[in-house]
Formats: C-alpha cells, structure tokens, sequence
C-alpha cells in the first residue's frame, strides 16, 4: 500500500515470459499493489493483447492488458504509476540503466526483483542449466545433463523457461510427450528449436504461464526435474544444483549482461563451452572473470561439437545456413554451428541470405544490424514461417544447411536439399559429470526405482534394471552400451579394448554395420565398469559421442578377457 492506504500501482515490463511469473507470484492475488500494465519488448507480435482473468486473478476481472515498451512513459503519466519493474532478460547493464533512467524521469521508482521472491521450491531434486547470455550452450549441455541422469535410471522431466506467444489461457500448463504433441499446440520454431530434441530423446518437457501448476504436475511424474534455462535468465525453480554456461566467444559478455551476471555469480559449476572454437586467449580471459567473481565455482571446459546427417550434399556446394534464431538476434551472434559445419564438411561458398529475404525476414535484418549472411529461424507466427520460406526458396544457393535445433523440413516446403546441423557437448575432464554425481549421491542417495524406457530397437538409456537392480559396487556385473555418434573409424574400438583392460574388465567391442554405433559388452566390478563408462561418453581425440544407450545386468557368458570383435 501508499501513504495514503491505496494499492501501489505497477507497470510490469517484460517479453512474454519472465514478467508473467513474477506478476503471479509477486502481485496476483496481492491486494496491495494494482498493476495496470504489461510492456512487451524483443518478442515480435506480442504486444496488443491482454494477460487474461482467468490467470490473472479475482483482483483483475479484466485482466491486464500488454502494450508495446515505446509507451512505458506515456502508461507512467497515465496512470499514475508509482512503481516500474524490469522483468526480462539478455540486456546489456547499459541498456538496463537507461530504461532505469526513463523510469525514474518519468516519476516512478525503478525495481527489479530477485531470485528468493520469484524462485518455486520443487518437493523433487532440481538441475538448473542457465547460462550469462542466450546462444551459449545451455541446450546441449541440459541434453547431456539428462541423459546422464537418463543412464543411471532416474526418471526426469524437463521444465523449460516460458515462450507463451500464443493463447495465454490455452498455454497455462504445457506438456509435450511427442512431437505430435507441438504440432496440436502450433507451437512456433522458437519452441519447437527447445522442444523437440528433448522429444525425440523421449524426454516429457513441461513450460507455460502458470509455473506453479506447472511444477505440481511435474513433481507427480518425475524424480528429477532439470530446469532449462531461457536467454540469460535466472531459474523460477530454486536448484540444488545451479550450473551456468560461459561462451567465451563473447568473452566480457559475464560481466556486462543482465541477469547473466547474476547467474555466473550464484553458480555452483561453470561451464565454459565453445573451447573448441574459442582462442585460448578467450578463454582465459573468461576463466579470469570467474575466479574474480565466483572463486567458489567448480570450472568445467568442454567442446560444442558439430554434425550433420548428410556432409556428403555439402562438400563443393553453394550452401544458406539458417542458425537457431535468438542466438542470431538478441544473442547478438552474427554466426553460429552453420558456419563451423560449411568449413568443417567442405562447402564451396556460403551464401549471403540477405538480398533474398522478403517481409518480417527483411525487417529481422534491419532491425538487428550486426546479423551477417546467415539466416535467422524466425517462426514466432504464421507470416514469420511463411516468410522463411519464400526467403529459403529464393535464396541463390544448392544446399540449405540448417543449424537450427528444429526440423524445418516438417514445417516448410524448401525447393532445394536440407542438410541438418547439430552440435553436443563434450567435457574435456570430468568435473560436471563428478558435480552431477555428488547431486545423484547427496539428493538421490537411492537406486532409481523406474528406469527409463528401453529405445525401440536397442538398449535402455537408463541406469541399473533388471537382475542388476541392488548390486552393491563390488559386485561383478554386466554393462552393455551403445555409443551412437563419430565414434567409427577413429580408433574407438582400441580405445575402448585399452581402457577396458586397464580396469580389468573382460568383454568385447565392436562396429555395426550402420556406419555410426559402436557396441560394448564388459564385465567386472561395478565401479570399473562406472569408470569404462565415463570413457566411452568422453571417446578418443577425434571421436564425438551424441549419446550412449546404457543397460546394466548380471554377468551372462563367459570371456577370458577383453577383444575386439568384427
């Protein structure tokens, strides 16, 4: 309340996500603030509609409507507003400061609220992956994160910071179990690049408007929830274990972003992504940044490492890459995987995509002047995606090589071959795997009572089943592992024969015939066959392992010591 015992009035300024949870949290059923209005701000299309009654509250039985940023002093005056919060995300700390200063030129105070009033507490175990600014590697990373989790038989669910550009109300709660599921909610490229390759892992991925009905329904179907993380923002889950991506490819970029910086300060392991990529002098520089400001973070380095499922279409061609489209805009990347998969499979010439584009494509690259040739997939409505693809259809180039995390081939018609890009992580060490094993130990410390549904055609990617449930770690045992990947023809099978004998384990290695799948048979202790295992995720030099599908056994067969097969 006022001075006067009136309710404070409140202005909210956001982008469709961050600002709905706190309006729910902070003001929705609080008699001492009124908010009069949203902002909209990054996000096309999302101003001129309004937050609805049905998720707004009994307090708003009109509900709250949104405007665009431009009017936020004209909505103070108004108004009469008093107070004016700042609630969204990758924003330089100058450009904080001067909506700051707009705010308090127009008379009211300018506010931003932190994590301990707007963080859930989850009666589950929580993983955050967040990270200091959008296109940093937060996806790959909670996609390792959860097949980790995935291969030691832990249920888990994904719950993904919020992108409701549709009907707020029909978006209140959202859960996606196939890939079905998105085309029934016309879910828009921005979800889909978040959604689907969780999908396709067999992973349920959970977001919306209402985070607290949210977390109710995941915490009735999972045993771990991994929160993944939007732009640079903050969880609205409180994690036991927060780990936050550093690009050090926009090395300074930790310091310098809101609430990126934030995040690097409160993270119990940082992970420096792209030292594949970077220079050593940018990752340095990075790694200074940290112990300057969080000396307490475990540092983990690793590789975003990139593939395509047909280099063959690249090699000698004319190729347009599309890139994952906030990364390109306000990531303010001006390149991306696209680019590192044209030179590493050989393309003849990247072409520039700009004279092509036409419509909202066009007015992406005006009003984002630092993008370079590469095309942003920007699907936020149905005359984005129709100008996608008229602009690929246009563009003067043989291949298109799509660097997007989205299947643009199901939602478009492009007249000319696809080639799909993907990038995963891989640590060089083991300090995010040992981080994660100190969370399974300290907040898991039971065996996993479900373990994660086998894969058609193959093993299970969770953790212990079957006979092998209970086996203490000094009993013999068998693991059984398909690693899926670059893993043939670069000495994976030596590798795996020499690790495996050190640890003295006996078994076999061995190609199949589809050209990217390794198998491996050991048996032995428990604990060396956890240590065969950490190998086989980490591979060779040279080698890139997408996934590793794990199924623990009793020992079956009789081998007198470990070979190579095949």
């Amino acid at each position: 309340m006022d001075a006067t015992g009136r309710p404070r009035r409140v202005l909210v300024m956001g982008a469709a996500g961050r600002d709905f949870h706190n309006f729910n949290l902070r003001f929705r059923d609080n008699p001492a603030y009124r908010v009069v209005a949203f902002t909209a701000a990054q996000i096309p299309h999302i101003a001129r509609r309004t937050y609805p009654p049905s998720l707004a509250g009994t307090l708003y039985p009109t509900g709250v409507p949104i405007y665009p940023e431009e009017e936020m002093e004209s909505l103070v005056r108004d108004h009469q507003v008093q107070e004016v919060h700042l609630a969204y995300s990758d924003l330089s700390h100058l450009e904080v400061m001067h909506k700051a200063s707009r705010v308090l030129a127009a008379g009211a105070t300018f506010v931003l609220l932190g994590p301990n009033e707007t963080m859930l507490t989850a009666r589950i175990p929580v993983v955050s992956v967040c990270a200091v600014r959008t296109g940093a590697g937060k996806s790959p990373t909670s996609r390792w994160a959860v097949r980790w989790l995935r291969d030691r038989g832990y249920e888990v669910a994904v719950v993904r910071h919020p992108m409701p550009y549709g009907d707020l109300e029909r978006q209140r709660v959202q859960r996606f179990r196939s890939l079905e599921d998105l085309d029934a909610a016309h879910a828009t490229v921005e979800e889909r690049e978040e959604f689907e390759p969780y999908l396709r892992m067999g992973v349920p991925v959970f977001a919306g408007v209402d985070y607290a009905a949210i977390l109710t329904e995941v915490e009735g179907s999972a045993q771990v929830l991994l929160w993944d993380g939007g732009n640079n923002d903050f969880p609205f889950i409180r994690p036991d274990l927060h780990i936050v991506l550093v690009d050090p490819l926009r090395a300074g970029h930790e310091l310098a972003y809101h609430p990126g910086e934030a995040n690097l300060r409160m993270a119990d392991v940082c992970v420096v992504s792209k030292v594949n990529t970077a220079s050593p002098q940018q990752v340095e520089r990075v790694l200074a940044n940290i112990r300057a400001v969080r000396p307490q973070a475990e540092v983990a380095l690793a590789e975003l490492v990139v593939s395509a499922d047909r280099p063959e279409l690249v090699r000698g061609r004319r190729v347009a890459i599309v890139e994952d489209g906030p990364t390109l805009t306000h990531g303010e990347m001006s390149s991306g995987a696209g680019t590192l998969a044209a030179s590493l499979y050989g393309a003849a010439e990247v072409v520039d995509v700009r004279p092509f584009a036409v419509g909202s494509i066009a007015e992406t690259y005006r009003a984002y002047p630092h993008l370079g040739g590469e095309l942003p997939a920007m699907g936020y409505t149905t005359d984005q995606l129709r100008d996608l693809e008229a602009t690929l259809n246009a563009v003067d180039a043989d291949v298109v090589l799509d660097a997007s995390p989205v299947n643009l081939s199901h939602l478009l018609r492009i007249n000319k071959p696809i080639v799909n890009v993907e990038y995963e992580l891989k640590e060089r060490g083991d300090t995010l795997a040992t981080a994660l094993e100190r969370f399974v130990q300290t907040r898991l410390p039971a065996p996993a009572r479900r373990p994660a549904e086998p894969r058609p055609g193959g093993p299970s990617p969770g953790g212990p089943s079957g006979s092998a449930q209970g086996l203490r770690q000094g009993e013999a045992a068998q693991l059984r592992a398909l690693v899926r990947g670059r893993v043939q023809g670069v000495s994976f099978r030596d590798f795996t024969q020499t690790s495996a004998r050190a640890l003295g384990l006996i078994g076999w290695v061995r190609n199949l015939p589809d050209g990217g799948t390794v198998e491996v048979l050991a048996q032995g202790p428990r604990v060396a066959l956890e240590q065969l295992l950490a190998h086989l995720r980490q591979g060779p030099p040279g080698a890139f392992v997408a996934q590793v599908d794990v199924e623990w056994g009793a020992p079956e067969g009789q081998y007198r010591r470990f070979e190579i097969r095949g």
